[in-house]
This record gives structure tokens, sequence and C-alpha cells, in this order.
């Protein structure tokens, strides 16, 4: 179930960065970038925020340091999803109940790393 989580939570990062932001095929994001970070140079920044959310994916996937993986990933979505709650909530696709699948996120992320994947190291 931990391998199985990995794959979809990289996933996420993935296509959020690729699709999302480098593509931009979901212009809201290049938006929102735009609100906090100024319209001059908002599609450069929201390309640059894709690369890394896609690096993200390729640093799940390498379970390289994987707590601080996770928790870095729970400070970025926590820290994203609250800026845009406050400042943005009509560019969100749910509008302010985005911050609901947000925490789910986030505590998907928690569980995987601190209760799954801490199951799957003591089997071994």
């Amino acid at each position: 179930m931990h391998n199985i989580l990995n794959y979809c939570i990289a996933l996420i990062w993935l296509i959020n960065g690729l699709f999302c932001k480098v593509l931009n095929l979901v212009p809201r994001h290049e938006m929102i970038v735009s609100t906090f970070l100024g319209g001059e140079y908002a599609r450069s920044l929201t390309a640059i925020i894709g690369i890394l959310e896609i690096m993200m994916a390729i640093w799940i996937l390498s379970k390289f340091k994987s707590k601080l993986n996770a928790i870095t990933q729970i400070i970025i979505i926590a820290a994203m999803n609250t800026l845009e709650f406050i400042f943005v909530p009509e560019l969100l696709l749910w509008g302010k109940f985005n911050s609901i699948f947000a925490g789910m996120l986030i505590l998907t992320v928690y569980y995987n790393e601190f209760v799954l994947h801490k199951k799957s190291t003591q089997k071994t």
C-alpha cells in the first residue's frame, strides 16, 4: 500500500507541475502566481514552479530522505493552500473547499510516510 500511495502522490505533483504549470493547460495557476508575484514574470515563474513540482515527484519516487520529503510536501501544501485560501479563493478549482482536499492530501502524505512506511520497514 505504501508504494501505491507513493506513486499516486508523485503523480499528483507530476500532473500539477507538467500539465497545469509547465504546459499551461490550466491558466488559473498562472493567474494565481500573477496575483502574488506580479504579471510581468508570471508565465516564467509558473513554469519554474511546475519544474520544481516535477522534481518533487522524482524525489518522492527516489525514496531519498523520505521523511524530509514528506515534511517538505506537508509544509508546501499547507503554505500554498493557506495563501490561496486567504487571497485568491475565487481562482481555486473548488474555491475555499480546496482546503478540504489539501488537508486530505496532507493527511495522506503523513499517513503514507509516518504510518505505512514505518509498518513496511518493521516487517523486513
